[in-house]
């Protein structure tokens, strides 16, 4: 992270490249299930191939409170 230097220390440096490095990388569509999709701005992400466009996390499109949410919803629907 060549971008800031010796400012802010290295432990916050190397934290924000990790959840930059992971934020770019292409994740997988819930629509399509390809690896395509990408974020356009905040928390909007966006499918190339099907063109799905959704909300998710600020730096990635499925955050772990959702995947609990969802989890729990499914328990709960197959419950009942």
């Amino acid at each position: 992270m060549s971008r800031f230097g010796a400012r802010y220390g290295r432990k916050l440096r190397k934290r924000v490249e990790e959840i930059e490095r992971k934020m770019k990388r292409k994740h997988k569509c819930p629509q399509c299930g390809r690896n395509a999709v990408t974020r356009t701005s905040t928390s909007i992400w966006k499918c190339s191939k099907c063109g799905t466009t959704f909300t998710g996390g600020a730096y990635l499109p499925e955050t772990p409170t959702g995947k609990i949410v969802k989890r729990t919803m499914k328990r709960l629907s197959e419950g009942a």
